[in-house]
């Protein structure tokens, strides 16, 4: 890889980075581009070719994994974690979520506590893998 081409990979790793540590705040385009150092057009266009999805996306997918954690290990209201997470609105949370996870929280609430294994056994597992694809594909 060539130097050019390694420093913008770095630079767009800082600014996943950045959603991954930030996602409950509200991160936008203009920000993230900003840590990444390149214009909000560049930013889309290449991390969505790098990473396979848009920054927006990655950053809804995030949160919806967090949701999945709370929802299964707590006793916290959807709208409660909805909020933790980043999204603003309930309606838009519950949307998102059964785009990624295929049922609404409450449904996937239902399904009880996650299993007695390493949380990084059951996180990887249960991780939606991107929009579009039904859930164990």
């Amino acid at each position: 890889m060539s130097r050019p081409a390694e420093d913008a990979t770095r630079r767009l790793l800082r600014a996943r980075d950045a959603m991954d540590r930030r996602y409950a705040e509200p991160l936008d385009v203009p920000t993230l581009a900003r840590i990444a150092h390149v214009s909000e057009a560049h930013f889309i266009r290449t991390f969505r070719a790098t990473f396979g999805e848009t920054p927006k996306r990655y950053l809804q997918r995030r949160r919806v994994e967090r949701a999945m954690f709370l929802l299964r290990t707590g006793d916290r209201s959807v709208t409660d974690i909805c909020m933790d997470v980043g999204f603003s609105s309930l309606g838009t949370f519950s949307r998102v979520f059964r785009d990624v996870v295929g049922e609404p929280p409450s449904a996937y609430r239902r399904r009880g506590p996650l299993p007695a294994v390493p949380s990084c056994f059951a996180m990887a597992w249960l991780r939606p893998s991107s929009f579009g694809e039904a859930p164990g594909e």
